[in-house]
């Protein structure tokens, strides 16, 4: 199974109690945004930010970006309020932060179809605990209405007691177990935010890494490394036009009653034309989506 071809490049989270910055993110060229609850906001403004996030979830005013809330967890004043609100706000996903369980997901599965939330409304982890990776797997198996991962790099690392290094290597089993999971379920999966914002090569560098061992795509805390993620995370032209052009000889050679093809001197099989679809679904997704950021920026 392999997650839809919907651009998750850059996610952008936007503290919700800060009215100006969620107006601000519907011209932002980030893929999906991240409608803040949790971290990004203080105890005494939980409940104006919470008003917040649901008027701006609603409004419509993100086109066709992926738009999440993060609640705030089922163990604090705030969340159970905060789920009942965002299940019917129009959002496309509610990020739980700090899962552990596959309980965790599937308790919150009740509470959105007892508030009546759309199908579409897809529920997203944080996994960002020692725990939380021991239990990926069962976590991704939880509920089909799970949407996808996002990595809590930073909280992990403080668990850990690990070096945030550029390479991460502290990190590597932890971010592999998540990417196994995520990829055995069909989920989507994001990499973790990346601290340092003066630091532009670092951010490049960490982009790139994130690339390779298979995410998605990268959550960002500021909106001045949006682009630089669109632009690593993105299939280059050359890419796309590579498969587009095995995609056709392919389909040609199975005309004739063949299994596989040379092209270029390359053979091409079943499995790297899977792979050329999901490239070029994903650079058409990407271009649909940028065509509507144009428009209503226009």
């Amino acid at each position: 199974m392999a997650a839809p071809a919907r651009p998750r490049r850059s996610v952008l989270y936007m503290p919700g109690s800060n009215t100006r910055a969620l107006e601000k993110a519907k011209t932002l060229a980030a893929d999906g945004l991240i409608l803040d609850l949790e971290d990004a906001v203080a105890p005494d403004a939980k409940l104006e930010a919470r008003a917040n996030v649901v008027a701006a979830a609603a409004s419509g005013g993100y086109g066709k970006r992926e738009v999440l809330i993060r609640t705030n967890g089922l163990n604090t004043p705030w969340g159970y309020a905060d789920l009942e609100a965002a299940a019917t706000s129009g959002c496309d996903g509610i990020l739980l932060p700090k899962v552990e369980s596959a309980d965790t997901v599937r308790q919150v599965e009740t509470i959105l179809q007892a508030k009546g939330a759309p199908d579409r409304t897809l529920i997203w982890c944080m996994m960002e605990t020692p725990l939380g990776m021991l239990h990926a797997a069962e976590i991704a198996a939880a509920s089909p209405r799970l949407g996808g991962f996002v990595m809590g790099t930073s909280d992990l690392a403080k668990d850990l007691h690990c070096h945030h290094t550029a390479m991460r290597l502290p990190m590597i089993t932890s971010l592999g177990l998540c990417l196994l999971a995520a990829r055995a379920h069909g989920l989507a999966i994001l990499d973790g935010v990346y601290l340092d914002l003066q630091d532009d090569e670092g951010f490049a560098a960490a982009c790139r890494q994130g690339l390779e061992l298979g995410f998605d795509g990268k959550t960002l805390i500021h909106p001045k490394t949006v682009g630089t993620a669109n632009e690593i995370f993105a299939p280059s032209e050359t890419e796309v036009a590579w498969s587009r052009r095995i995609i056709e000889a392919h389909a040609e050679a199975e005309k004739e009653g063949k299994g596989v093809v040379v092209v270029d001197g390359k053979l091409v099989e079943n499995l790297h034309v899977a792979n050329a679809r999901r490239l070029v679904a994903l650079a058409e997704a990407i271009d649909a989506l940028q065509a509507d950021l144009d428009t209503a920026n226009a």
